[in-house]
């Protein structure tokens, strides 16, 4: 976990543009977007009701919105009583909790123009009925039940696509001729993504991150990711998901994340969200998960002594 990049005072401005800024390059000619990038943002994915046909804040409005932000997941209040407390869990020692975005959008998806994402279909739901069905009563049933995260294999937020985290939410960008490999400091997951226009793997074969492949549009990289599996679904979304991911060095500090999902078989329509990213200062830390994950074992214990099972130790 690394240090807070920012305070929680609200930091207006715009992000310089790519047209007008100009990236340094590699050793073999490839726009430098290599570093250590934060997503902590507090500007929500969806737009919220309260900003509803508001696509933008004024300053005044932004301010007033990360105030409120703050404190609502404010971890060291102690109001709420002992559920509220537990609730909370960490303090905000380890917190990210970043700032309105720059360009004062009221939320992180642009298109839809409402900010939301589009709703499933009739497909996606009847997906979402099973596979809650299927788990209902089995939850505790033994490790395979639970969900990824929590067996420290994915991480729900890191992607593909990437979403802000209010902790951890770092990752780094190392570039090599041919190759570019992103770094999650959540669940310190890797993604190699060649550049050599190669094909993607067969059809049968599914991966959690799927199977991404990169090109330099100018300045732009594009990732086009294919090959995701229905085990580790983003949002509901299918194996056929179709993600491309841009990253554009919009200035020296900063880079611009983008992103579009693509999937038929889930939402009506592509839908896009963009995400300024800082440069945070030092390297990403290891993010240990299952060295002291007792949760799993508390879980599973527990389940077992509810069935009246005596444990043996």
């Amino acid at each position: 976990m690394r240090a807070k990049l920012l305070s929680g005072t609200l930091i207006l401005g715009v992000v310089a543009s790519a047209q007008t800024w100009k990236p340094p390059r590699t050793a073999d000619g490839q726009p430098d977007i290599q570093g250590v990038w934060s997503t902590a943002t507090t500007t929500p994915l969806e737009r919220p009701p309260e900003f509803a046909g508001k696509p933008t804040l004024t300053a005044a409005e932004a301010a007033e919105y990360q105030k409120k932000a703050i404190y609502d997941v404010n971890g060291d209040r102690r109001d709420g009583g002992g559920a509220a407390d537990v609730g909370r869990a960490y303090n905000e020692f380890w917190r990210e909790r970043g700032t309105v975005v720059p360009d004062l959008r009221t939320s992180l998806i642009t298109d839809p123009p409402d900010g939301k994402i589009p709703p499933l279909t009739p497909e996606a739901q009847k997906r979402q009925a099973a596979r809650a069905a299927a788990a209902s009563g089995h939850e505790f049933d033994g490790p395979e039940n639970r969900n990824l995260q929590e067996r420290c294999l994915v991480a729900n937020n890191v992607g593909p696509p990437m979403t802000p985290a209010n902790y951890s939410a770092n990752y780094q960008i190392v570039q090599g001729p041919g190759w570019v490999v992103l770094v999650n400091e959540m669940a310190h997951d890797a993604r190699m993504i060649p550049l050599d226009g190669r094909p993607h793997i067969a059809a049968n074969i599914r991966q959690w991150f799927g199977d991404a492949r990169g090109h330099w549009e100018g300045n732009t990289l594009v990732v086009e990711t294919t090959n995701f599996t229905d085990q580790a679904p983003f949002r509901g979304s299918s194996d056929k998901m179709h993600l491309v991911e841009r990253f554009t060095r919009t200035g020296a500090d900063t880079l611009l994340y983008e992103f579009t999902v693509d999937d038929p078989a889930t939402f009506g329509e592509p839908w896009t969200a963009k995400i300024p990213t800082t440069r945070a200062e030092g390297a990403i830390y290891e993010f240990a998960c299952h060295e002291g994950n007792y949760g799993m074992e508390g879980v599973l214990s527990g389940a077992r002594v509810a069935e009246g099972i005596k444990l043996k130790r």
